[in-house]
Formats: C-alpha cells, sequence, structure tokens
C-alpha cells in the first residue's frame, strides 16, 4: 500500500512539475506598416527639406539625428546634425539667390516594425533660368525617434559629367 501511495505521490509531482514547466507560447503581435503612408510622410520631409533650402533661411534643418551621418560629395562624411546643417547654410550663401532644389522620392523599404526605413531618390538643382545645374540620386536611412523620422545617414550621387581641366602638352 506504501508503494502504491508513493508511486501515486511521485506521478502527481511529475505532472505538477512538467505543467509547470510548460509555458504559454508567446503571442505574437503583428505591426501593420503601410508603406504608401510612410512613402507620403518622407516625401513631405523632403519638401520641406528643399522648401527651407530655398527659401535661403539660416536655421537649422530638422530632417537630421543628431548623430547623423552625411556622405556628400567629394569630401569627407559629415559627422553630426550641426557639421551637416552648417554646410548646407554655407551652400545657402552660394545658391540662395537663384538655385532652387527639389526631391523625389521613388522608392521606401520599410523594416517589418516600420521603425526604420530606406529612401532612394532623384534631385534635381535648377537655376533661375529653369536650367538644370545639378541632377543626381541619393539614398537616406530614416529612424523613427520620439515619433518622428530623422535622417541617421545619407549620401549622394551626381548624374552630371565631371569636367576635368584640360591639360597642357
Amino acid at each position: 500500500m506504501k508503494n502504491i501511495f508513493l508511486r501515486g505521490f511521485l506521478l502527481s509531482c511529475f505532472i505538477i512539475t512538467v505543467s509547470a514547466c510548460n509555458t504559454k507560447k508567446e503571442e505574437t503581435t503583428t505591426v501593420v506598416v503601410d508603406k504608401e503612408q510612410i512613402k507620403k510622410e518622407i516625401q513631405a520631409k523632403e519638401n520641406l527639406f528643399a522648401e527651407t533650402y530655398n527659401a535661403g533661411e539660416k536655421k537649422s534643418i530638422g530632417y537630421y539625428a543628431d548623430d547623423a551621418i552625411s556622405f556628400a560629395q567629394n569630401r569627407a562624411p559629415l559627422v553630426g546634425k550641426d557639421a551637416i546643417v552648417n554646410y548646407l547654410l554655407d551652400g545657402i550663401d552660394s545658391n540662395a539667390n537663384s538655385n532652387k532644389i527639389s526631391f523625389t522620392t521613388n522608392e521606401v523599404f520599410v523594416s517589418d516594425d516600420g521603425i526604420q526605413v530606406v529612401e532612394i531618390g532623384f534631385y534635381k538643382v535648377v537655376d533661375s533660368t529653369n536650367t538644370i545645374v545639378n541632377s543626381g540620386n541619393y539614398m537616406s536611412l530614416f529612424e523613427k525617434r520620439d515619433g518622428n523620422y530623422v535622417s541617421v545617414r545619407d549620401m549622394s550621387v551626381s548624374n552630371m559629367p565631371i569636367e576635368l581641366p584640360e591639360i597642357e602638352e
């Protein structure tokens, strides 16, 4: 009788232990990402960037994160929002009275959680007669911080041919 009681007790302990160790599977929540809405949001940021720059306003462009890095053409990378904005503001002095820039968001690649967005776009700079003086393509990595997308990395390349100085022989 002791054996039956002991076996029953051990079997009960085993079942309780197995049940306690069997954890519930975590419920996964699916985040719905509206790629078209994000593309519109990124394009609106590009439009505001161009509007601010084209107005020649000497104010910070809120497009960049504090720790952003911009890979500008023909120069070392610009590290930090302050360095990038100062570079852009320096360009306002030389271009603001005639040249205008515009950006077109062609594609966005959105992470499954909507936190990161890679934007591929086209830029164009025209002079006062609407003649293209520069154009090219760019890629930006945005990250959602405090509910707002900010650029953490960007780079661009010009489509215009490089004019090399003539070499005298």
